[in-house]
């Protein structure tokens, strides 16, 4: 059970934020490894999230700080918004940022079960995987890559917001999808990375209090407090050094090797479950 919940902490925080599906690997994980236990679909999954929601708000938390005080000061003080906020950290992304979660938010909450539940076969996830990567290639290749989220507008806004409605979908990656909708934009690969990351904070909140909320009534069943511990812990510390990883990459490099292993994840998965 500890073992399970060190290896599924490190694959969520890693695949969370790198391009490359965490609902999809888990899934895969799980299925090729034969770990169908009861607690890993329901009580787990509560501290996987709750742990990528702190490496986001821990990495990001001068940004949040930023938007958060300046919005406020804007709506209650009647303080003016900075035309010359570059970084992109400015209180005036605030209700944009909101804006672009409804989207998800309204698929999250009618057909999130469905989803998981339905459309989670490794087929399907390997399909996945394959066509998003494809996607995410041409997106690279032909963004224009020149524009900063200093310079975003709410067309940006809500066509990166309706791209991360898509991720719950198993397979394709919340942050994989909304970079490429950045980049198909004219975003530069870091700026979409960037705001990918800050458009999935309140997202994963809301997903996190939603699972938070069904354990509570639930409760602990004997023996998952320790494995649950475990699982926020890898999830957290891999989370945040897999946010580092990408932004710092993403500065210098193309996404083809995302795109690649996508590719071999796939056929990995299909060369494991033909051959059952």
């Amino acid at each position: 059970m500890l073992l399970k919940a060190i290896v599924l902490g490190i694959v969520q925080g890693l695949t969370e934020f790198i391009p490359i599906s965490s609902s999809g690997h888990l899934l895969g994980v799980r299925q090729l490894l034969g770990w169908n236990d009861a607690w890993l679909d329901q009580t787990f999954d509560v501290s996987l999230h709750v742990g990528t929601l702190v490496a986001l708000i821990l990495y990001y938390r001068h940004d949040w700080w930023s938007i958060t005080r300046g919005f406020f000061n804007h709506l209650v003080r009647r303080v003016p918004y900075h035309k010359d906020e570059s970084d992109g950290a400015s209180g005036r992304l605030m209700i944009p940022i909101l804006v672009a979660c409804i989207p998800a938010a309204i698929v999250g909450c009618i057909w999130e079960d469905f989803i998981e539940h339905q459309l989670g076969q490794w087929y399907m996830i390997a399909a996945a995987l394959v066509v998003i990567g494809l996607v995410m290639l041409l997106a690279d290749r032909t963004g224009k890559k020149n524009r900063g989220i200093d310079r975003m507008n709410y067309t940006d806004f809500i066509t990166i917001g309706c791209a991360q409605a898509l991720a719950l979908f198993p397979g394709v990656s919340r942050s994989g999808i909304t970079i490429t909708a950045g980049l198909f934009r004219g975003l530069d690969r870091a700026a979409a990375a960037r705001f990918s990351f800050l458009l999935s904070t309140p997202i994963i909140l809301g997903a996190g209090l939603k699972k938070l909320m069904g354990l509570v009534g639930a409760g602990l069943q004997p023996g998952e407090a320790v494995p649950m511990a475990l699982g926020f812990i890898t999830a957290a510390i891999s989370g945040y050094l897999a946010i580092h990883f990408l932004i710092t990459f993403l500065r210098t490099r193309t996404l083809i090797v995302f795109v690649v292993y996508r590719i071999a994840f796939a056929a990995i998965l299909a060369a494991v479950f033909l051959a059952r």
